[in-house]
């Protein structure tokens, strides 16, 4: 039987979390248990695109993270490349500076 029947929460109040279905599932296997409330927000927010990049790292993990041209690969900080002619380019995919879109320099 699925952990969703049986859920304390409504799947809206899961999904309002950023929590799909699957997922739900393999939070209550790992803990064993449905989880309350704040867990069910931790989750969402540890989960969430924002902190652990669950959308956009398997798209990342396609690019190469060496090579001739990778001047500073993926970390902490943006990654530069080559661009040829004497360019180079920086990826950064967020900031938190407040507000994000605001840099220092």
């Amino acid at each position: 039987m699925s952990a969703l029947a049986n859920a304390p929460f409504s799947p809206e109040e899961i999904a309002a979390e950023g929590i799909k279905p699957a997922e739900y599932e393999d939070i209550v296997q790992r803990l064993g248990r449905h989880p309350n409330k704040a867990e069910l927000g931790m989750f969402g927010v540890m989960w969430s695109e924002h902190c652990c990049y669950k959308n956009s790292k398997p798209l990342l993990s396609q690019f190469p993270i060496e090579g001739d041209r990778i001047l500073v690969g993926p970390g902490e900080n943006a990654g530069v490349i080559d661009a040829g002619d004497g360019y180079r380019i920086a990826f950064k995919i967020e900031s938190h500076n407040h507000p994000s879109a605001v840099e220092p320099f």
